[in-house]
């Protein structure tokens, strides 16, 4: 195993963790914060959004079984980096899109992807992702760990999460852990 650690902010981190859950090759999703001054920020603070802080999703992944290139293009996919700290309903400089690097390598393939996805015109904006060195990670609370997973039948799951999932499995079949779709 190549184990690595990939940081992405891509608003709610309950629906960024249930998609990057669902990715072969991803061992863990933790959510937290990361990004702003004041040590050990509760979600209350952040969701002030005074903090600095951004929700995030810390994962560890296998990168012989899935590459931080296809990590990359899941992020970009699975929310909107054109809307700068706003992800739907969730307004706040703690939504914003935001890759936090963990080396110099992930840096440039961060940079690389905004540029290809750009010229590809992927979106109909200017990608406003921010591209940032990883700082101290605060795990959020318990009850935000595996949100989706424990509470399927709520209605945030039912009528928000759940239809991004079935968006995402549609485009990214090929990379979805057996028995998830």
């Amino acid at each position: 195993m190549n184990i690595q650690q990939a940081t992405f902010g891509n608003g709610c981190f309950w629906c960024t963790e249930a998609i990057f859950q669902s990715i072969q090759g991803v061992q863990s999703v933790k959510s937290g914060y990361m990004g702003g001054s004041k040590p050990n920020p509760t979600y209350i603070e952040v969701c002030n959004g005074d903090t600095g802080y951004a929700e995030v999703i810390r994962l560890e992944y296998d990168a012989d079984v899935v590459s931080f290139d296809t990590l990359l293009l899941a992020f970009f996919k699975s929310h909107n980096p054109t809307t700068l700290n706003r992800q739907g309903n969730d307004v706040g400089t703690q939504y914003r899109s935001v890759i936090f690097y963990h080396s110099d390598e992930q840096k440039q393939q961060a940079e690389a992807m905004i540029k290809r996805l750009t010229g590809e015109h992927i979106f109909d904006q200017p990608i406003v992702t921010e591209v940032t060195p990883a700082s101290e990670f605060y795990i959020a609370e318990d009850y935000h760990q595996n949100y989706y997973n424990d509470n399927k039948m709520k209605p945030y799951c039912m009528f928000v999460i759940q239809p991004k999932m079935t968006k995402f499995a549609k485009e990214f079949t090929s990379i979805i852990k057996p028995g998830l779709l």
